[in-house]
């Protein structure tokens, strides 16, 4: 579209010669969500395209985040519980954990849908993760509505939002130098948590989460707790670990430290350029309109992401800086400098939030379009259909490649290794 071109001839080459591998020991996924979705994709039939499949995933997800914001558009909602128990519907939290557990669902199922009809490739891959990567927004914020801003106020908000970002981003990092996929744990654990949460919300009600735990902790303090303590003790350290081993026994990708490091800046300059923007920001742009701040920010986050996915499949030099961040650097400028010295206007709060709606649409539409460019590059040059499966694709036995793809250990030496010919 407007006749821009994301892949390079580089990028193509590598995407020919790519090969899935991953490692999944997971218990919960191996031998409880694994056999689930085996029985599962037997329903679905051979004419449905997988990445048809990964969008209505997708989609579910964004419904139920445009749902939830319906009801509380700044995280309001649960800081008077005392007055209105129910400030949202309790519908909508049973409408919510449904529709979390079936988008995470379909998303554990595209990939046998793909093995089952032939259709396995990188595209289906780059489609999934990509998707992916934007879904860690969205799930992100409906936990925020349970606390309120009164115990999670939004600067904690976005902390957690970006160690969230940090949890998934890693996991592409480390492909990246080891070019190994370890499927993390927290994946699955987080999904089942989030769908339980939203189902105990239903049941029982949201006051729920406005009790004290010993010691003055508030639950919202114990969320937060959950979340740094099983990033920085599990997350981070096993990721450090397994590339650590790739560089002693020699299996991974061999850069040197800096090139091995680059795909860690695009997300650092992000943090970094954010919190100017926060604590630089003479209306308190994060207090005055949280949501809007944090989707503007996991859409530049989910547009690094698919960039360092697109550079680790095909084997090619990722980005040392988004081309996003300078919009966004230009923005902080504008609302952060002190124009009223010299020209005696003040950047009122209205000014600045109608700023960030801009910025936020802006790269919400570049981003799409980004998606979309990047898709039908690649469907143009393997002669693909992205929503169609073709006819004349010779079809794999599913019930033997279900069989392998559930009881093999290790995923680089199944059936996910075979590429796009």
């Amino acid at each position: 579209m407007f006749g821009i071109k994301y892949l390079t001839e580089a990028h193509l080459k590598g995407f020919e010669k790519y090969k899935y591998s991953c490692i999944d020991t997971s218990y919960l996924s191996r031998y409880i969500m694994h056999p689930f979705w085996n029985w599962c994709v037997q329903f679905f039939p051979t004419w449905m395209a997988p990445n048809l499949i990964t969008f209505s995933g997708f989609l579910l997800n964004v419904l139920t985040f445009l749902m939830i914001a319906y009801f509380d558009w700044n995280f309001t909602a649960a800081n008077n519980l005392e007055k209105n128990p129910y400030p949202i519907p309790r519908w909508v939290w049973l409408v919510a954990a449904i529709s979390v557990f079936v988008a995470y669902t379909l998303d554990g199922i595209d990939g046998k849908q793909a093995r089952k009809t032939g259709t396995s490739g990188p595209l289906g891959e780059l489609f999934d993760h990509g998707l992916d990567s934007y879904s860690t927004i969205v799930i992100a914020l409906y936990m925020f509505s349970l606390f309120g801003t009164i115990d999670l106020p939004p600067i904690r908000m976005y902390m957690i939002t970006y160690l969230i970002y940090q949890n998934f981003y890693l996991s592409h990092f480390e492909k990246y130098n080891t070019g190994v996929m370890f499927l993390p744990w927290g994946f699955d654990f987080t999904l089942w948590a989030v769908t339980l949460t939203l189902l105990l919300t239903y049941f029982v009600g949201p006051w729920i989460w406005r009790c004290q735990l010993p010691y003055g902790l508030t639950t919202a303090n114990g969320f937060e707790i959950v979340m740094w303590s099983t990033s920085l003790l599990s997350n981070h350290p096993i990721v450090a670990l397994n590339i650590y081993k790739s560089y002693v026994n020699k299996t991974g990708k061999m850069r040197s430290f800096f090139e091995a490091a680059r795909p860690l800046f695009p997300l650092l300059w992000l943090c970094i350029i954010t919190l100017i923007w926060i604590f630089g920001s003479r209306n308190s742009i994060i207090d005055l309109e949280p949501r809007m701040f944090l989707l503007m920010m996991g859409t530049i986050f989910s547009n690094i992401c698919c960039r360092l996915i697109v550079a680790q499949m095909s084997d090619t030099r990722t980005d040392g800086f988004n081309i996003f961040l300078w919009p966004l650097c230009a923005v902080v400028i504008i609302c952060c400098f002190p124009f009223y010295q010299y020209f005696g206007t003040e950047l009122t709060a209205d000014t600045e939030r109608w700023i960030l709606h801009g910025l936020t649409l802006f790269v919400t539409i570049a981003h799409i379009h980004y998606g979309q460019g990047i898709v039908c590059e690649m469907c143009d040059h393997f002669n693909i259909k992205c929503f169609k499966v073709r006819k004349n694709l010779n079809k794999i036995n599913s019930s033997k490649e279900l069989l392998i793809d559930n009881n093999n250990k290790d995923c680089s030496n199944g059936i996910k290794n075979k590429r796009l010919e």
